[in-house]
């Protein structure tokens, strides 16, 4: 049976467990979740354990990175099964705070990124996003000061994000992208998925399907708009209203109009009922 790992739940005593996890100068990954873990958060920490000797799990519903009409108060919360799992991946600690610990009474600063995080995409849909995910996430990297920290490519403007804000504040922590893991239709692994019914689980892959389209177009040198165009029309006739379904340069997100200018990744954002889904694939 796996031993199960510290649960840790207030910054004083997660400093003391991290040193003690750096004995003999072992290296620390974190990988900074919000619970809810399915097997793509699960490939994550697998990622960890091959890049680092120690692996730090952090499980926190980051109430900064929500409007006030999203999901935060229904957003999936099993920590009991998510202890399970990551006992099962023999993670060595679980950082696990309240809102409290992480915004104590008083908490006046936030990050506000810009560069990638302002490109059009998810930031002209959700304005205030990725100033909580940076606000949140450079806490995290200065609490456990870890030496790598794992993020999935599914999240992929958020990765670009982060990446710049460990590079411009020399945070010290080596960001490291893991490859969007699926079901076996394409879908996405997500903790929302869990609020798709079953005829709307029917429909989700179509936006990985629409993404293969439009890339196996750009690959074969078809017109540019037009091969994207096609993957908005296939993604709207199934019944998603779109947010974005974009070619956009990989590494700064930028808007680019043809494959020379790559590398290229498409990236869509698209609500099916009450579920809004993201995703994205290299060209």
């Amino acid at each position: 049976m796996s031993r199960s790992p510290m649960v840790i739940r207030t910054v004083p005593a997660l400093r003391r467990a991290v040193e003690a996890l750096r004995a003999r100068k072992a290296t620390v990954a974190l990988v900074p979740t919000m619970g809810a873990l399915h097997d793509g958060h699960v490939s994550l920490v697998q990622l960890a354990r091959r890049r680092a000797q120690k692996v730090v799990v952090s499980i926190f519903v980051n109430p900064t990175q929500f409007a006030p009409t999203e999901d935060f108060g229904s957003y999936p919360r099993t920590l009991k099964a998510d202890l399970a799992r990551l006992t099962a991946e023999k993670v060595d600690l679980i950082w696990n705070p309240d809102v409290k610990a992480m915004y104590p009474d008083g908490f006046a600063t936030r990050i506000v990124p810009e560069g990638p995080a302002t490109a059009g995409l998810e930031d002209r849909f959700r304005p205030h996003f990725f100033g909580g995910v940076a606000t949140v996430v450079g806490k995290l990297f200065t609490q456990v000061r870890p030496d790598v920290a794992i993020f999935g490519e599914k999240d992929f403007q958020q990765l670009r994000v982060v990446t710049q804000m460990a590079a411009d504040l020399d945070l010290g922590v080596k960001v490291i992208g893991s490859r969007t893991v699926r079901e076996r239709d394409g879908l996405a692994m997500s903790s929302r998925n869990v609020y798709l019914s079953p005829e709307e689980r029917q429909i989700a892959p179509t936006l990985y399907r629409a993404m293969k389209e439009s890339a196996k177009r750009l690959k074969a040198g078809g017109d540019f708009e037009a091969a994207m165009e096609a993957g908005r029309e296939l993604i709207t006739a199934a019944g998603f209203a779109l947010d974005y379904f974009e070619a956009r340069h990989a590494g700064t997100l930028g808007p680019i109009t043809s494959m020379k200018e790559g590398p290229v990744r498409i990236l869509v954002a698209a609500k099916l009922g009450t579920t809004r889904l993201i995703d994205n694939i290299g060209v």
